[in-house]
C-alpha cells in the first residue's frame, strides 16, 4: 500500500575504524546484516565503505558505497552460512566484473544484477561504488516476480529500451526509499523485478501497475525533451500507442495531456520557488516550444500567467 512504513535497521561505516580492523567489522557486519562473505580492499587507504540497511515489509534494502573491493561468496560459505534469498543489485555507479559458476560478465552504472544467495559468487569493484541492494526472500521471490528462482545470475539494462526503462524506474524508486520517500511500497519493487525477470525465463508477466509506473517515471525523467511525445513513451515501453493510452485509462487523462499537466505543474513548483532564471528559460527547459505557448496554457490550467505569479 502507498505510503508503507520504511525503517533503517542499521547504519555503518568503516571510517572510524582503525584501518587493520576494517574489513574484519565489515565481513561482522554484512555476516549479521545482509549475507556471509569475504572482502578483499584495492586500495592504499584500506577499505572505506559504508552502508545503510532499510526494511520494507519482507524486503530488505542496502544502500552501499564504498571504495575498489572485492566481496565474495564462497562454495564453503554458501554452506556454513546459508542465506536463502535472491538479491537484486543495482551498481548506482561504479564498474565491476560478476564472477558465477557459469561465467562472468561486466556490470557498469545503471546495470542491475539478479542472483540467488545460495549459490556462490564473487563482485568486484574496479573504482568507487554505489549500489541499491534488494534482498528478496526467495519464497517471495518465487511467488510473485519467477516461480522457478533465478537458475543462474542475470544482468538488466542493456537489452532494450523498455527493459532500460524499467531498470530506471527501478532505480529512482530504490533511491527514493534510501532517501525516505514512500510514494510507492514493496509491491511496486516485486512488480517491477518481475517485469524483468519473467520475459527472460520465458515466463508472462502479470498486469500489475508497474507499465504505468514506469511511463510515468520516463516522462518525469525527459519532461524537458521538446520531442517528447505519446509515441516516445510508448516506444520506450515498447508498446503501441493505443496500449499506452489502456495503461492511462484509469488516470482519466491521455498520455499527452499527462504530459502536458506534468510540465506546467513542474513550472508551477519552479516558480512558486521564486527560481532564478526568466520565463522564458523555464519554459525552454521542461520542452516549451515557446514563451507564448508556454503562457497560453498554464493561464489555461492556473487561471493566471506565469509573470503574474511570479510578481
Amino acid at each position: 500500500m502507498p505510503g508503507q512504513q520504511i525503517a533503517v535497521v542499521s547504519r555503518v561505516s568503516t571510517e572510524g575504524i582503525d584501518p587493520p580492523d576494517r574489513v574484519d567489522f565489515w565481513e561482522d557486519y554484512n555476516r549479521q546484516a545482509l549475507v556471509g562473505l569475504t572482502c578483499s580492499p584495492y586500495s592504499e587507504h584500506g577499505l572505506l565503505a559504508r552502508q545503510t540497511n532499510l526494511r520494507l515489509g519482507e524486503l530488505r534494502l542496502a544502500d552501499i558505497a564504498g571504495n575498489e573491493h572485492v566481496i565474495e561468496r564462497t562454495p564453503r560459505m554458501c554452506r556454513l552460512q546459508p542465506k536463502d534469498s535472491v538479491f537484486a543489485s543495482l551498481l548506482v555507479s561504479g564498474d565491476a566484473v560478476f564472477f558465477h559458476g557459469q561465467g562472468c560478465f561486466t556490470v557498469t552504472g545503471g546495470d542491475l544484477v539478479l542472483y540467488d544467495t545460495r549459490q556462490s559468487y564473487l563482485f568486484g569493484f574496479s573504482s568507487p561504488m554505489r549500489q541499491l541492494l534488494v534482498d528478496i526472500p526467495r519464497s517471495v521471490f518465487t511467488e510473485r516476480c519467477l516461480p522457478g528462482g533465478v537458475p543462474a545470475p542475470m544482468v538488466f539494462g542493456r537489452e532494450s529500451a523498455a527493459e532500460g526503462a524499467i531498470v530506471s524506474t527501478l532505480r529512482s524508486t530504490l533511491a527514493g526509499f534510501a532517501a525516505g520517500a514512500r510514494e510507492r511500497d514493496e509491491d511496486t519493487v516485486l512488480d517491477l523485478v518481475q517485469s524483468l525477470a519473467a520475459p527472460r525465463a520465458g515466463e508472462h508477466v502479470h498486469g500489475g501497475p508497474s507499465r504505468l509506473i514506469v511511463a510515468k517515471d520516463y516522462i518525469e525523467r525527459n519532461l524537458g525533451d521538446p520531442r517528447l511525445c505519446a509515441g516516445q513513451v510508448a516506444a520506450a515501453l515498447d508498446v503501441s500507442t493505443r496500449q499506452l493510452s489502456r495503461i492511462f485509462a484509469d488516470e482519466g487523462v491521455s498520455p499527452a495531456r499527462y504530459v502536458l499537466h506534468r510540465r506546467l505543474d513542474r513550472a508551477h513548483q519552479e516558480l512558486r520557488r521564486h527560481s532564478d532564471g526568466t520565463i522564458a528559460e523555464l519554459a525552454l527547459s521542461l520542452g516549451f516550444i515557446s514563451q507564448a505557448h508556454f503562457t497560453r496554457v498554464y493561464r489555461q490550467r492556473f487561471g493566471h500567467t506565469p509573470g503574474q505569479l511570479r510578481s
